[in-house]
């Protein structure tokens, strides 16, 4: 079981947090909609659910085990549970990387580097990516088959839980439903659990087992608006 239990965060202390008491819980195998306004704070709360991003106050519970470090802080095991996919690919893909050493990064991270050509390479196919793109860099494609890539990156070490936040904002109709069907398949191997942060509710409803509303997940007496 993944918790937000009552999650402050921000990122500067002298400005009013992003996101106040905010709570929400994701059940193994379940996918769960976050659906909220630009700017609501669901993003941070996102990035705070994937270890990324340290709350101010509150507490995230893994299995019924408070998480206590985060970020490259988080014992190894733990930040490997977690698959994140970004609303921008071109923020969270390293240029200088081509498509195959991107989808490799995380096993290269961890040691696995004996794994990178089998798994590259099927990885690949299961996204749409054909073998001439994983020679390209992120410049030499698009915003889609770049997107694909950052998927399979996600999906490289197995994880337990994954967080796509807007990931298909930037995307057509076409590759949105590829990208979302590889996801589903992924989840129904490996029984893994989704959180898909979006503000479209005709793709949250349809993608995800229940969607929440931010409105919900913040206590209406604390909620705030935020940047993100």
């Amino acid at each position: 079981m993944l918790e937000l239990r009552a999650i402050t965060a921000g990122y500067d202390r002298r400005s009013a947090p992003v996101v106040r008491n905010a709570s929400l819980t994701v059940a193994p195998g379940e996918a769960v909609g976050l659906l909220g306004p630009s700017g609501c704070g669901k993003s941070t709360l996102a990035r705070v659910a994937a270890l990324l991003h340290r709350p101010d106050a509150g507490t995230l519970l893994l299995d019924g085990t408070p998480v206590r470090h985060w970020r490259h802080r988080a014992p190894r095991d733990l930040r490997t549970t977690f698959g994140v996919v970004f609303q921008q690919p071109r923020l969270s893909a390293d240029p200088r990387l081509s498509l195959a050493d991107l989808i490799a990064e995380p096993l290269r991270a961890t040691g696995r580097r004996a794994t990178v050509p089998e798994r590259v390479p099927d990885l690949a196919a299961t996204v749409g990516l054909t073998p001439d793109l994983l020679t390209r860099r992120p410049h030499e494609v698009s915003d889609g088959q770049l997107q694909r890539a950052c998927l399979a990156r996600a999906l490289v070490l197995r994880p337990r839980w994954l967080i796509c936040d807007e990931m298909t904002a930037m995307l057509d109709a076409s590759t949105t439903a590829a990208l979302v069907a590889v996801v589903e398949a992924y989840r129904t191997e490996t029984g893994a659990g989704l959180l898909a942060v979006g503000h479209d509710h005709v793709l949250l409803d349809h993608w995800c087992d229940r969607t929440v509303h931010w409105n919900t997940v913040v206590s209406p007496e604390k909620a705030t608006a935020g940047t993100r």
